[in-house]
């Protein structure tokens, strides 16, 4: 379903775009912005001075302990707070799709073509845009230059001896995850040229994806009636612009390697830091009819005339033999790359570059242990490896680019599906690889087990998936960095069971190890005031750690809330556990994790259960909206209990367990009984059960149990929690309250609403528009052949966050209705794959039985 509303927001983007060229195999699906676009809302970040006195008040406490916490870990560790409530990271409108594969570091270019954001230090990033990276065109007639551009619509303050400010009016950018096209129509000379940005992001390929390389191809289409010479140059800063660019040490050369029939050449810029060093390279493949030459090192400072001259004489560089010198203290230094050919009147010609970054071994903040990055299986870990890493980019990108299309044509020739749709799908595939991902294989000494092994009801200490696939985690969001952060993972997760199953479980088995282990030490929490262990035994951690400790060696680097706030996490865990089985009919995994999930549930059912058979204190509020405490059961804590004592009871059954089949039976049925009892209102279920002024509104969440359950083929028959009729009122509640009722339905589902159609304001968050949470909620009415409202419902965050709000490729966590956002580039949104489930799963054959279903998976155990 396609609004009004939005196709002017998309035709908005690109109503400065003055040419009617549309380059060279740009496809139609995708984000696409004209380079001369300014987008005219600009948001700020939520700051202390955006809560109302009324919820300020209750959150004194939480201030003055988090100012004391934040001072003691800035100006006395000299550490940067995995929360930061006062260095918020600032709109910047920028940004375009990642470069590189997962795991292996990042580098985003904008929108514009900028090299503007930086993750090479693992999980920290560094947002400075590096002027001189850049590329630029020379067009040559006859033996004569007539034209050369720097193809970026800057005007700096530096290198003024080359010739900027390309209009961008003249100019469109693309994005299509993993790739990217950039259209330069170049004005008066009758050539455009499409530059293609490619990534190795493929499903289900373990190997090639992890590898931090990009291509850049370079179509040239001349339609002149004489032929042309063109040269693209490429020039690259040695560093990303952070200030240890001028420590010192650090040198350029240039290099030649030929192997299995193919010869690139290029420059090597190593960046010899004492902690994470890496080497730089750009480098082109050597053909027949193509040349390379390069300039092994120039200073980015002062006006630069010597190179853009060299260039300018003869559509060259002078290709200088050897290495240049260490920098020394303060200076920096940056190499050039350019590659010609001809292109003959009214015809096409191409280019090719790569980019390469090697850092083999990584360090986390606390320098404990080294890791080792996925890719170096392949590629080894000396160091030395960016030449070969560009070889087999610039050899392999086609077959890369041939698996991407195959996995994508589905969808993009799906007519039933908007745009827009299939933009968001691809497009916010952008945070498996820029959430400060670290993908690293498992040391020979690790111990991922928690010390309790299976023969104990633990698990192996090197789990097969995890030795054959490597060790997963991702940050919460850029902004919140903690790794792995299990609640927002819930929602997140999707993409990974969906595209990279086996990181998915990889990362199950590390969840599940930590949740065994226990650490007794206390530790101050800022919300309560209070202390109360690290860790408690069978509770699953908010998540594994801070980048800038030491993750997977200390869990649970959350210090907002105690642990016994997130009751939640135990669920999400059964719930996920069971979800992924079914998708993937990994039956030895499912006998591994059935133990710990026991333990879990028995460790909510021990402390927590009440006599009906609900979770006693179960609020979501800890963590949807802060500073909303609940008392009793909730609907959203709530039907998480009873989705996992549902997947309880399909998990005993599966692994022939009447006994415990029958004990989790008897607490769903009462509990089932109750939390009608206590919830439903005859529309919708209510926010909690404690009867206070907001305990009626209105949880845009309220079903989340009952979509996981969908999404796991169950919900119905012996596998129900929730009546189908109760369900879909609820979402029909949703949608006609926090959807349309809410910034005149064009915005997503804001967290709570009040019965009486106004959102409620009575906590930090309710009033927030939460992303990934909107996603799942569209995914939920879908199953439940709501499709139309569902798009509706998700249009309406991909067209604010995507052509209104200008946060293309930092999907924030939260966005209000006006003014303020919160929490830039976060995990949640990745959610949208759920979506897409759904989407698959209502266009299966109606006719499939569910005991057909049953019976597959009670086969995969007699295999």
């Amino acid at each position: 379903m396609t609004t009004d509303w939005g196709e002017k927001s998309t035709a908005d983007l690109m109503n400065k775009y003055v040419s009617k060229e549309m380059g060279y195999g740009v496809p139609r699906e995708g984000w696409r912005i004209c380079l001369a676009h300014e987008f005219k809302e600009k948001r700020k970040p939520f700051q202390a001075k955006d809560v109302s006195l009324a919820n300020a008040w209750g959150h004194i406490g939480l201030g003055i302990r988090y100012l004391k916490w934040w001072y003691k870990k800035t100006q006395v560790e000299k550490k940067a707070p995995f929360i930061d409530m006062f260095r918020a990271q600032p709109l910047r409108q920028i940004y375009g799709a990642p470069l590189g594969g997962i795991g292996g570091g990042t580098i985003t270019r904008g929108w514009r073509g900028e090299f503007c954001r930086w993750q090479l230090n693992p999980g920290m990033y560094h947002y400075k845009t590096v002027i001189a990276n850049q590329f630029t065109v020379c067009l040559r007639r006859g033996g004569q230059t007539v034209y050369q551009q720097v193809l970026s619509v800057e005007h700096p303050p530096t290198l003024q001896g080359w010739n900027w400010g390309y209009c961008g009016e003249y100019a469109f950018y693309h994005a299509l995850y993993p790739r990217a096209w950039t259209v330069y129509d170049l004005p008066g000379q009758n050539v455009t040229l499409t530059c293609r940005q490619i990534s190795p992001v493929i499903p289900h390929d373990y190997q090639d994806s992890s590898l931090p390389v990009a291509v850049f191809v370079w179509d040239i289409e001349n339609k002149n009636d004489y032929d042309l010479d063109v040269s693209i140059m490429f020039t690259m800063v040695n560093g990303s612009g952070h200030k240890d660019d001028k420590s010192g040490g650090h040198w350029n050369e240039p290099f030649h390697l030929e192997k299995e029939g193919e010869a690139v050449s290029g420059v090597l810029l190593h960046h010899c830091t004492t902690v994470n060093p890496y080497t730089l390279c750009i480098a082109a493949r050597e053909q027949p009819d193509r040349e390379v030459s390069h300039q092994t090192a120039f200073s980015p400072r002062g006006t630069c005339s010597g190179l853009w001259s060299d260039l300018l004489t003869d559509g060259r560089l002078d290709s200088p033999t050897g290495s240049s010198p260490p920098t020394t203290k303060g200076e920096k230094v940056a190499a050039a790359l350019a590659v010609s050919c001809s292109v003959l009147a009214q015809s096409c010609n191409n280019l090719e570059f790569s980019l390469a970054w090697d850092m083999p071994k990584i360090t986390f903040g606390a320098r404990e242990r080294e890791h080792i990055r996925r890719y170096t299986r392949y590629f080894g870990t000396k160091g030395d490896a960016s030449p070969s890493l560009s070889h087999y980019a610039l050899k392999h990108y086609r077959q890369w680019e041939n698996s991407i299309e195959e996995w994508q044509r589905p969808v993009l020739q799906d007519s039933s599906l908007p745009f827009w749709y299939k933009s968001a799908l691809f497009n916010e595939l952008y945070y498996v690889v820029d959430g400060g991902t670290v993908w690293t294989e498992l040391p020979e000494d690790a111990d991922v087990s928690g010390g309790v092994r299976s023969k104990d009801g633990g698990l192996p200490a090197q789990p097969t998936v995890i030795k054959e696939y490597g060790r997963f985690a991702y940050l919460e969001g850029q902004e919140y960095r903690m790794y792995n952060t299990y609640d927002v993972h819930f929602y997140a997760s999707f993409a990974l069971i969906m595209l990279w199953p086996k990181l998915a479980l990889s990362m199950q088995y590390d969840i599940a190890g930590s949740v065994v282990q226990h650490d007794h030490t206390e530790r101050l929490h800022l919300m309560s005031g209070q202390y109360s262990p690290v860790k408690t035994k069978n509770v699953v951690p908010h998540d594994i750690g801070d980048p800038d400790d030491e993750p997977w060696e200390r869990v649970n680097a959350y210090l907002i809330h105690d642990t016994a706030d997130w009751k939640d996490l135990n669920l999400k865990f059964v719930l996920q556990v069971y979800r992924d089985f079914h998708l993937t009919q990994d039956s030895q995994y499912l006998k591994d994790m059935w133990p710990i999930c026991k333990a879990v549930m028995e460790s909510e059912m021990k402390f927590d259960l009440d006599e009906d058979g609900l979770i006693e204190n179960s609020g979501y509020a800890d963590q949807t909206y802060d500073g909303w405490t609940v008392t009793g059961p909730s609907a959203y804590c709530g039907g998480l209990w009873l989705a996992s004592l549902c997947v309880m009871c399909k998990m005993a059954r599966l692994l022939d367990q009447e006994e415990t089949y029958q004990c989790y039976r008897d607490v769903l049925d009462r509990g089932s009984t109750a939390f009608d009892k206590l919830l439903w209102n005859g529309k919708y279920y209510n926010y909690d059960s404690s009867g206070r002024h907001f305990s009626n509104s209105v949880m845009s969440d309220q079903c989340a149990g009952h979509w996981f359950l969908r999404a796991s083929g169950l919900g119905e028959g012996e596998y129900q929690a929730f009546p189908k009729e109760k369900i879909q009122s609820a979402l029909k509640s949703v949608f006609d309250l926090n959807v349309m009722s809410f910034a005149e339905g064009q915005m997503g589902a804001v967290n709570g609403m009040r019965p009486e159609g106004v959102p409620d304001h009575s906590s930090v968050q309710s009033d927030e528009v939460w992303i990934g949470v909107v996603y799942g909620l569209a995914a939920t009415m879908i199953h439940e052949g709501m499709r139309e409202e569902g798009m509706r419902t998700a249009e309406g965050c991909y067209r604010s966050v995507w052509e209104k709000l200008g946060m293309a490729f930092q999907t924030p966590e939260a966005y209000c209705e006006k003014g303020i956002f919160r929490s830039l580039a976060y995990m949640r949104p990745l959610s949208v794959w759920a979506m897409q489930l759904a989407l698959n799963t209502s266009q299966k054959d109606k006719t499939t039985s569910v005991q057909t279903a049953e019976r597959q998976e009670f086969e995969c155990f007699t295999k």
